[in-house]
């Protein structure tokens, strides 16, 4: 593979279980998502090899059988949701997690300021009063996610002093800081690059929300938000995050659905 993406990687391992003969994947993506799908196939009966790292192999069998499979913890969702309390200077004990997945979300966490204690399958994270500037840069995996970087460029815009974002994986993907400026945010955009200058405080308005990691971005801003922030096209974040108001409401956050929305 040219590039290591994760849904390639997936839907060629999903292509080759039945495939005649044995495929070979050099330059795999990595993420624990491949693994954990390798073993659920293995389970099954497929015969798949170095899920996980940069090369693998799958032996085509004839057939799958039933199973009953337990998938990982969603990472994504873990790591917005420490976003979520470092922006509102909260503290936050997330369970059933593996800090090993997110340790680079973990690592800028702490470059910001928090405190984070990690357990086994769990992690506890305390905010600082106000959270520092950091650059940040999307890589594959191990590198920092690129499904983290709308959340934390969102708690970067309240952080003191001036972070870097650097999207290396997707295109158009700071389309949701245009909504952010909206909200106050200090947001200068080239290229690939974006610039934040942090501001002490963003202020509620009617925003849009323009995918699924851009929509949770906007929800963070509007926890720390004068006013009342008004988001809109929230099926996008419902696909990604659920339950995501009744877990906010849980931790303290005054936030609802509409009717109809």
């Amino acid at each position: 593979m040219d590039f290591p993406s994760v849904g390639a990687t997936e839907n060629i391992i999903l292509a080759s279980v039945y495939a005649e003969g044995v495929t070979n994947i050099t330059n795999a993506a990595r993420e624990p998502e491949i693994a954990d799908l390798a073993t659920c196939l293995n389970k099954m009966g497929a015969k798949i090899e170095g899920a996980g790292t940069s090369n693998v192999k799958i032996t085509g069998v004839k057939k799958l059988k039933d199973i009953s499979y337990n998938i990982m913890p969603d990472r994504i969702e873990a790591g917005s949701l420490l976003c979520m309390a470092a922006i509102t200077g909260g503290q936050i004990k997330l369970n059933n997690v593996i800090p090993d997945h997110i340790s680079p979300i973990i690592n800028k966490l702490e470059e910001c300021g928090c405190k984070i204690k990690k357990e086994k399958r769990a992690v506890f994270l305390e905010a600082p009063k106000r959270l520092k500037a950091v650059d940040i840069k999307t890589m594959p995996y191990p590198g920092f996610p690129t499904d983290m970087q709308s959340v934390f460029a969102s708690i970067l815009t309240v952080a003191k002093g001036t972070s870097i974002v650097v999207e290396n994986i997707f295109e158009n993907r700071f389309k949701f800081m245009a909504e952010l400026k909206k909200m106050g945010a200090k947001i200068t955009i080239e290229g690939k690059t974006a610039v934040i200058k942090g501001t002490r405080k963003l202020s509620g308005t009617r925003v849009i929300s323009t995918d699924l990691r851009g929509g949770a971005a906007l929800v963070a801003a509007g926890l720390v938000s004068k006013g009342e922030t008004e988001i809109t096209n929230i099926e996008y974040i419902l696909r990604g995050y659920e339950s995501l108001d009744e877990k906010l409401r849980n931790l303290g956050a005054n936030i609802k659905i509409k009717e109809g929305e």
